[in-house]
């Protein structure tokens, strides 16, 4: 009897096809598509998840060229972005809320970069890394609302700012607050107060007698979903060379997550 499966532990299930097939883009120029774009999208989730070069893509896939020009093409389209979007509103109305989150959380994590090289990279002498930082939004569930990438010694205020000032405009339907730590004090909490008037930067500290871990309320669960991220090998570092790879590649992992809960594996 044989043992051997079909396909990979990180492609998608037939249900799981079906939330994103209609949300991949149909381009109604050039030669007709000749490529199976599920495979396409299961090879990008396979280096996501094992953290494999390009070229080293298992043959059972498409070519790894045809597989990055279209993660290429579709990162600098907001394809990723968008798709996300769509999911993280599907799963907040399954859990009884509105598709829109009225409060969230923002924190940054910094990540060494590689030998690659690649634009924005610096060092946090905080945490002293050599590379890079993932600025996350998410909302109360831990579902990802934006990411932005940058060098490692950029403030996280600064940061902050340039990140709400490309939020997309429907979030800001229902945003009033925002949780977060005392990094974030300062500039960005009065640019906050003049730029948006009904909405709120709520800094959570640790307690100054604590010992050891402390839960602080809300933080948890921004440093949950960076915790998520942990279960992708190709984000335990920074592989991209452009800082809008290592984005998609958030929002990648970001979708993975959120089709396993909306369609969970048999």
């Amino acid at each position: 009897m044989s043992h051997k499966q079909d396909g990979y532990a990180s492609d998608v299930t037939d249900a799981q096809w079906a939330l994103i097939e209609v949300l991949i883009p149909v381009y109604e120029w050039g030669r007709p598509r000749e490529l199976d774009m599920r495979q396409v999208v299961n090879a990008i989730f396979y280096v996501l998840k094992t953290g494999c070069q390009w070229d080293l893509l298992p043959r059972e896939y498409p070519n790894h060229n045809s597989v990055y020009h279209h993660f290429r093409r579709w990162s600098r389209e907001g394809v990723w972005e968008r798709i996300n979007a769509a999911l993280r509103e599907q799963v907040r109305v399954a859990a009884g809320r509105k598709a829109q989150p009225s409060a969230a959380s923002i924190d940054s994590q910094s990540v060494k970069t590689t030998a690659v090289g690649g634009e924005e990279r610096g060092f946090d002498g905080g945490k002293q890394v050599n590379g890079r930082k993932r600025h996350l939004l998410v909302d109360t569930m831990g579902n990802l609302l934006k990411v932005m990438i940058t060098a490692a010694n950029m403030n996280d205020g600064k940061a902050a700012m340039a990140l709400l000032k490309v939020l997309p405009t429907v979030l800001f339907k229902r945003l009033k607050k925002i949780w977060a730590d005392g990094g974030y004090r300062g500039d960005f909490v009065a640019w906050v107060s003049r730029t948006f008037k009904k909405m709120v930067v709520d800094i959570t500290l640790r307690s100054d007698d604590q010992d050891g871990f402390e839960v602080i309320p809300w933080r948890w669960v921004v440093e949950r979903s960076f915790a998520w991220l942990g279960a992708y090998r190709r984000l335990s570092k920074d592989f991209e060379f452009f800082t809008l790879h290592s984005e998609s590649m958030i929002y990648l992992a970001s979708i993975h997550r959120l089709l396993k809960r909306l369609a969970p594996a048999q």
